[in-house]
Protein backbone atom coordinates (compact mmCIF):
# COMPACT_ATOMS: atom_id res chain seq x y z
CA UNK A 1 0.00 0.00 0.00
CA UNK A 2 2.91 2.57 0.79
CA UNK A 3 3.31 2.23 -3.24
CA UNK A 4 0.33 4.82 -3.29
CA UNK A 5 -0.35 7.84 -1.67
CA UNK A 6 -2.38 9.41 1.27
CA UNK A 7 -4.82 12.49 0.60
CA UNK A 8 -5.64 14.36 3.54
CA UNK A 9 -8.35 16.02 3.16
CA UNK A 10 -9.29 19.46 5.13
CA UNK A 11 -7.42 19.17 8.08
CA UNK A 12 -8.08 22.84 9.16
CA UNK A 13 -9.08 24.99 12.03
CA UNK A 14 -12.43 25.48 10.85
CA UNK A 15 -13.03 21.45 10.90
CA UNK A 16 -11.06 21.09 14.42
CA UNK A 17 -12.57 23.80 16.75
CA UNK A 18 -15.33 23.21 18.91
CA UNK A 19 -16.60 26.80 18.75
CA UNK A 20 -16.93 26.17 15.05
CA UNK A 21 -19.98 25.58 13.71
CA UNK A 22 -18.18 22.96 11.45
CA UNK A 23 -15.94 21.76 14.12
CA UNK A 24 -15.90 17.98 14.40
CA UNK A 25 -16.31 16.13 17.76
CA UNK A 26 -14.11 13.47 16.19
CA UNK A 27 -11.45 15.11 14.61
CA UNK A 28 -8.53 14.80 17.48
CA UNK A 29 -9.32 10.57 17.27
CA UNK A 30 -9.16 11.06 13.57
CA UNK A 31 -5.85 13.40 13.39
CA UNK A 32 -3.78 10.66 15.76
CA UNK A 33 -4.71 8.10 13.02
CA UNK A 34 -3.79 10.10 10.34
CA UNK A 35 -0.64 10.97 11.79
CA UNK A 36 0.00 7.09 12.15
CA UNK A 37 -0.47 6.72 7.76
CA UNK A 38 1.61 9.72 7.53
CA UNK A 39 4.39 7.99 8.91
CA UNK A 40 4.04 5.09 7.10
CA UNK A 41 3.64 7.31 3.44
CA UNK A 42 6.25 9.65 4.22
CA UNK A 43 6.74 11.88 0.80
CA UNK A 44 3.40 10.27 -0.76
CA UNK A 45 1.16 12.59 1.22
CA UNK A 46 -0.94 15.36 -0.05
CA UNK A 47 -2.84 17.83 2.30
CA UNK A 48 -5.74 19.56 0.90
CA UNK A 49 -7.53 22.72 2.31
CA UNK A 50 -11.09 24.18 1.22
CA UNK A 51 -10.59 27.52 1.01
CA UNK A 52 -13.51 30.10 0.48
CA UNK A 53 -13.30 31.46 -2.63
CA UNK A 54 -15.69 30.48 -5.23
CA UNK A 55 -17.60 32.43 -7.09
CA UNK A 56 -20.66 33.77 -5.32
CA UNK A 57 -22.88 34.38 -8.28
CA UNK A 58 -23.07 30.69 -7.85
CA UNK A 59 -25.02 28.22 -5.55
CA UNK A 60 -21.83 29.33 -3.49
CA UNK A 61 -23.42 32.33 -2.62
CA UNK A 62 -26.37 30.51 -1.25
CA UNK A 63 -24.32 28.47 0.76
CA UNK A 64 -22.51 31.48 2.36
CA UNK A 65 -25.39 33.13 3.03
CA UNK A 66 -26.94 29.76 5.10
CA UNK A 67 -22.92 29.46 6.53
CA UNK A 68 -22.00 33.70 7.53
CA UNK A 69 -19.26 32.43 9.95
CA UNK A 70 -17.27 30.84 6.99
CA UNK A 71 -17.42 34.01 4.50
CA UNK A 72 -14.13 34.94 6.11
CA UNK A 73 -11.29 36.09 3.61
CA UNK A 74 -8.89 33.31 2.79
CA UNK A 75 -6.36 34.08 4.53
CA UNK A 76 -8.27 33.89 8.12
CA UNK A 77 -6.93 31.83 10.60
CA UNK A 78 -10.22 29.89 10.26
CA UNK A 79 -8.64 28.35 7.24
CA UNK A 80 -5.31 27.57 8.56
CA UNK A 81 -4.47 23.82 9.04
CA UNK A 82 -4.26 22.38 12.45
CA UNK A 83 -0.38 22.59 14.02
CA UNK A 84 -0.76 18.27 13.92
CA UNK A 85 -1.07 18.51 10.00
CA UNK A 86 1.71 21.14 9.13
CA UNK A 87 4.17 18.57 8.91
CA UNK A 88 2.28 16.00 7.32
CA UNK A 89 3.17 16.50 3.87
CA UNK A 90 6.47 18.22 1.91
CA UNK A 91 4.26 19.43 -0.60
CA UNK A 92 2.48 22.88 -0.70
CA UNK A 93 -1.28 22.33 0.58
CA UNK A 94 -3.76 22.01 -2.41
CA UNK A 95 -6.22 24.68 -1.90
CA UNK A 96 -9.86 24.54 -3.58
CA UNK A 97 -12.87 26.23 -3.30
CA UNK A 98 -14.84 23.09 -3.55
CA UNK A 99 -16.22 20.20 -1.65
CA UNK A 100 -14.38 17.59 -3.17
CA UNK A 101 -10.99 17.43 -3.82
CA UNK A 102 -10.25 15.05 -6.77
CA UNK A 103 -9.68 16.82 -10.09
CA UNK A 104 -7.02 17.72 -12.68
CA UNK A 105 -4.29 19.21 -9.63
CA UNK A 106 -4.69 16.38 -7.49
CA UNK A 107 -4.62 13.83 -10.46
CA UNK A 108 -1.56 15.35 -11.95
CA UNK A 109 0.19 14.87 -8.33
CA UNK A 110 -0.86 10.94 -7.58
CA UNK A 111 -0.73 9.85 -11.31
CA UNK A 112 -4.31 8.86 -13.12
CA UNK A 113 -5.44 5.32 -11.89
CA UNK A 114 -3.70 5.61 -8.75
CA UNK A 115 -3.67 3.74 -5.69
CA UNK A 116 -5.03 6.44 -2.85
CA UNK A 117 -5.48 6.26 1.04
CA UNK A 118 -8.33 9.09 2.04
CA UNK A 119 -8.74 10.63 5.21
CA UNK A 120 -9.77 13.75 6.62
CA UNK A 121 -12.72 15.81 7.32
CA UNK A 122 -15.46 15.54 6.87
CA UNK A 123 -16.79 12.18 5.84
CA UNK A 124 -19.75 13.31 5.40
CA UNK A 125 -19.18 16.22 2.79
CA UNK A 126 -15.66 16.77 1.83
CA UNK A 127 -14.22 12.64 1.84
CA UNK A 128 -17.23 11.46 -0.01
CA UNK A 129 -17.65 14.21 -2.53
CA UNK A 130 -13.24 13.38 -2.78
CA UNK A 131 -14.52 9.62 -3.16
CA UNK A 132 -17.20 9.59 -6.04
CA UNK A 133 -15.45 11.97 -8.03
CA UNK A 134 -12.15 10.21 -7.94
CA UNK A 135 -14.01 6.76 -8.61
CA UNK A 136 -15.71 8.52 -11.28
CA UNK A 137 -11.82 9.19 -12.75
CA UNK A 138 -10.25 5.80 -12.10
CA UNK A 139 -8.76 5.86 -8.70
CA UNK A 140 -8.52 2.96 -6.61
CA UNK A 141 -9.45 4.68 -3.38
CA UNK A 142 -9.25 3.15 0.33
CA UNK A 143 -11.58 4.94 2.60
CA UNK A 144 -9.95 5.16 6.10
CA UNK A 145 -12.26 5.10 8.47
CA UNK A 146 -10.91 5.73 11.71
CA UNK A 147 -8.88 8.33 10.12
CA UNK A 148 -12.11 10.16 9.23
CA UNK A 149 -13.82 12.49 11.11
CA UNK A 150 -18.12 13.24 10.56
CA UNK A 151 -19.81 16.59 11.39
CA UNK A 152 -21.43 13.81 13.56
CA UNK A 153 -21.68 10.00 14.59
CA UNK A 154 -24.73 9.70 12.62
CA UNK A 155 -23.35 11.18 9.30
CA UNK A 156 -19.94 9.96 8.99
CA UNK A 157 -22.02 6.43 9.75
CA UNK A 158 -24.06 7.10 6.75
CA UNK A 159 -21.49 8.36 4.22
CA UNK A 160 -18.74 5.35 5.25
CA UNK A 161 -22.27 3.30 4.34
CA UNK A 162 -22.67 5.24 0.67
CA UNK A 163 -19.10 5.08 0.35
CA UNK A 164 -19.03 1.07 1.21
CA UNK A 165 -21.54 0.82 -1.88
CA UNK A 166 -18.79 1.60 -4.51
CA UNK A 167 -16.42 -1.55 -4.49
CA UNK A 168 -14.00 -2.09 -5.96
CA UNK A 169 -13.04 1.26 -6.87
CA UNK A 170 -13.59 2.46 -3.25
CA UNK A 171 -13.24 0.35 -0.36
CA UNK A 172 -13.09 1.00 3.24
CA UNK A 173 -10.14 0.12 6.29
CA UNK A 174 -9.53 1.16 9.58
CA UNK A 175 -5.66 2.63 9.90
CA UNK A 176 -4.76 -0.40 11.40
CA UNK A 177 -5.73 -2.40 8.29
CA UNK A 178 -3.68 -0.09 6.05
CA UNK A 179 -1.05 -0.24 7.98
CA UNK A 180 -0.64 -4.12 7.90
CA UNK A 181 -1.29 -4.55 4.38
CA UNK A 182 1.70 -2.16 4.06
CA UNK A 183 3.63 -4.52 5.83
CA UNK A 184 2.34 -7.32 4.30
Amino acid sequence: MTEGWLVVVDPQNIFASPQSEWGSPFFAEAMANIGRLAERFGERVVVTRWMPTADRSTSWGAYFTAWPFADQPAGDALFDLVPEAVSLSVRPTLDLPTFGKWGVELETIVGRGAHVVLAGVSTDCCVLSTALAGADAGAHLTVATDACAGSTAENHAAAVHVLGLYPPQITLATTAEILALAEG
